[in-house]
């Protein structure tokens, strides 16, 4: 993907790319050397922090005590970060995430 986008739960998943902007689902973390989980219809909960997905990564069943259900939204996290994303954003607007695409 170049760029790498990410979106809400109505942006379409694939490569991404200039003309075509789809969000990817193949996104890895290079700060924790995870893959970035995603979930559709939910968001972060305010109260998250590192050492809830440090520890609770990547079972949803533990995971889903901070989650709230949002239409649209689409919650990210590895290990280290986490997003709740409402529309397409190219993730380069966002200097703190280390993720990057984990090809196709």
């Amino acid at each position: 993907c170049s760029p790498v986008y990410l979106g809400g739960s109505s942006s379409a998943y694939g490569i991404g790319t200039n003309i075509s902007k789809r969000t990817c689902d193949q996104l890895r973390c290079t700060a924790c050397d995870f893959r970035v989980s995603l979930y559709n219809g939910y968001m972060w909960d305010q109260s998250c922090d590192y050492l809830f997905f440090r520890n609770n990564m990547p079972e949803f069943s533990k995971l889903r005590a901070k989650m709230i259900k949002k239409k649209g939204s689409r919650a990210y996290a590895c290990q280290c970060s986490w997003r709740s994303i409402d529309e397409l954003t190219d993730l380069q607007t966002d200097q703190q995430l280390r993720w990057v695409c984990g090809k196709h």
